[in-house]
């Protein structure tokens, strides 16, 4: 078993979901932290919009229970930063403040948020050591490679990160511009593991518990974190952490008993966000849950078009009687 000490939180075995904008909301948290994810992370916010009052931003902020849980936040300037950590601690009551330096979508990167703070090394540092001394919990940092393949930086990065303050860091072992294609380079995250002393988590290529103990052996890291492996597939942070402690593989439910955690999420989707938000995002959620189901087609269709909790209980309920 791994302890990893993150500023003055210890957890044993982290495994973490990766922060996805638009799927990890409180209800999806809160269902793998069920499952076993032991470190959890908000959706990113705007540090700007914190400061600007949005208030759609600080619904994003919700803390989940049963798991150590930081709220993400992007931007590029050092004081709004730290003034966005302030509020976002404030609002969520988070265990820690993660910064992200890796998101690769345009919008974010190419205006030097996101994976765009890895060609602004020393605004980077000086990000994350204005919010470390902003706040009174760990800082953390999510990043890439680099740029793109002739601007791989993430090992003078790193280094710079862990001088400045941050207390982890996460690398997603692609750079910006590969996107989510392509193959994760794990032995430059080990790389970045020899060569510094905060933990390290991996993330990158991790699907399956198989992936994610070869990823650990490959990397040495502290930690995995999984990111698009769990879309409707919460079960596979208890597939993992069966590994991770050595005990007998797990098995996943039977369909009908995984469509039971399906709508229990919903469930909390709409107590979170009322039934008309919470409807129109399990349409691809509930999608999510059937992939790899035969002849699910036909109540594929009907997800796609649901409107109320009502729509979601009839279509579970068909494919728990037609469906195995």
């Amino acid at each position: 078993m791994i302890t990893v000490r993150i500023g003055n939180i210890e957890v044993n075995n982290p495994l973490m979901l990766g922060p996805m904008a638009g799927v990890t909301d409180w209800a999806f948290r809160t269902v793998c932290a069920q499952m076993g994810a032991n470190i959890t992370v908000t959706e990113m916010v705007s540090s700007r919009a914190l400061v600007y009052k949005d208030k759609k931003s600080a619904t994003l902020l919700r803390k989940n229970e049963g798991s150590i849980c930081g709220a993400q936040i992007f931007g590029n300037d050092p004081e709004i930063m730290a003034q966005g950590a302030v509020l976002a601690l404030e609002i969520s009551g988070c265990d820690f403040i993660d910064i992200n330096m890796g998101c690769p979508m345009p919008k974010i990167a190419n205006s030097g948020d996101g994976c765009g703070l890895m060609r602004t090394p020393q605004l980077a540092a000086d990000i994350v050591s204005a919010v470390s001394k902003a706040v009174n919990v760990p800082v953390t940092v999510k990043c890439r490679l680099g740029w793109d393949k002739g601007s791989i930086n993430v090992l003078d990065f790193s280094r710079l990160m862990e001088d400045s303050g941050a207390a982890m860091l996460t690398v997603h072992g692609r750079t910006r511009s590969m996107l989510y294609s392509g193959k994760a380079d794990w032995d430059m995250i080990a790389k970045v593991k020899q060569q510094l002393s905060i933990p390290v988590i991996a993330n990158g290529d991790i699907i399956d518990a198989e992936t994610a103990i070869r990823c650990q052996n490959w990397t040495q890291a502290d930690g995995i974190m999984v990111g698009r492996a769990t879309f409707g597939n919460p079960w596979v942070f208890s597939e993992i952490q069966a590994a991770l402690k050595g005990e007998e593989p797990f098995v996943r439910p039977p369909l009908a008993k995984r469509v039971d955690t399906a709508v229990k999420q919903f469930e909390l989707a709409f107590e979170d966000k009322g039934e008309h938000i919470a409807c129109l995002e399990a349409r691809k959620h509930f999608a999510w849950y059937l992939r790899g189901v035969a002849y699910s087609n036909y109540y594929k269709e009907q997800i796609s078009a649901i409107q109320t909790m009502e729509d979601i209980y009839r279509i579970a309920e068909g494919v728990r009687r037609d469906l195995q």
